[in-house]
């Protein structure tokens, strides 16, 4: 085990908060007031990590904090000084060090770790497709009454006839289940395939901006044996990521600084597939630290 001084994971702790309240700071500004944001909103209002959770510096599995005080009894460590972490669900305290109790950890989330790790290592062997277009926006407005929109707030580029018109002149070939199970009810039957929650597993693949932007919700329901900048990096790109799956959806927020790519046009197209072939690229390298981070306590646990 690698053991941190208390000068360094407490260096550690305050460049990951510092990190977090730049990432957080629009988005509770914006709570605080009652706005809302259609794009830069969505990675504290879909995934379930709060703010606050996020901002809690976590070493990961492996690595040891110096310094606790106290002894950890039933109601935590006595005392107010040592390793706050001696606090926190799934650490223990062993003579003046805290660590991620894997054990504790595997026998109570053994079951998401083992479906995370195969979901992420089936992925990553597939080969990226790179020909969807980010059509799944179109389809979630498709013969919708404008009302109805998610995002109604916001006019349709094209409105809603040529909104349509774009869903029914392509091939829509969506594999992610939790971007399709948001299609009108007239869209889902136009899509190539019929993802499932059951075949997430054989169907996800690598150039999928979803896929890309759930590495930060795999990451952090893996928390604590997850190192904090492997969740802050996938928080990161799943950011990125989004950016660009607004910027190609058929809304107009050019009041709010995002330049449509118009995946209706051969430019549009060609622009979308490259950018979503660099997100592919990271989304890899993220995938598979989250692979090690899941063997390193899969296969550091007693058989």
């Amino acid at each position: 085990m690698q053991i941190l001084a208390e000068s360094q994971w407490q260096e550690r702790t305050a460049a990951h908060e510092a990190r977090v309240d730049s990432a957080t700071a629009a988005h509770l500004a914006r709570r605080r007031d009652h706005r809302r944001h259609p794009v830069e909103d969505f990675l504290f209002t879909y995934y379930s990590f709060k703010p606050a959770q996020l901002r809690r510096w976590h070493p990961g599995a492996g690595v040891g904090l110096a310094g606790a005080t106290g002894v950890k009894g039933a109601t935590g460590t006595t005392g107010a000084a040592g390793v706050p972490h001696a606090d926190w669900r799934f650490y223990a305290v062993d003579g003046d060090v805290v660590s991620v109790d894997v054990e504790a950890f595997s026998e109570a989330r053994g079951d998401t770790l083992r479906f995370v790790r195969d979901l992420l290592e089936r992925t990553a062997t597939r080969p990226g497709r790179f020909g969807c277009f980010g059509l799944h926006e179109w389809a979630m407005v498709y013969r919708l009454d404008p009302a109805d929109v998610r995002h109604s707030g916001w006019p349709l580029r094209l409105g809603a006839a040529g909104t349509d018109a774009v869903v029914e002149g392509h091939q829509v070939a969506c594999s992610h289940f939790d971007a399709y199970r948001f299609f009108t009810p007239d869209a889902a039957p136009l899509n190539a395939i019929t993802p499932t929650r059951e075949s997430q597993p054989s169907l996800e693949q690598p150039g999928c901006l979803h896929a890309g932007m759930d590495l930060y919700k795999w990451a952090h329901k893996l928390v604590p044996v997850v190192p904090s900048d492997l969740v802050m990096d996938c928080f990161e790109l799943a950011r990125d990521i989004r950016s660009l799956d607004m910027r190609a959806a058929p809304y107009d927020l050019r009041e709010l600084g995002y330049e449509p790519v118009r995946i209706e046009t051969a430019e549009g197209k060609a622009q979308y597939a490259a950018e979503q072939r660099g997100f592919s690229a990271r989304g890899q390298a993220l995938r598979a630290r989250l692979i090690e981070a899941c063997d390193r306590v899969l296969l550091g646990l007693p058989r």
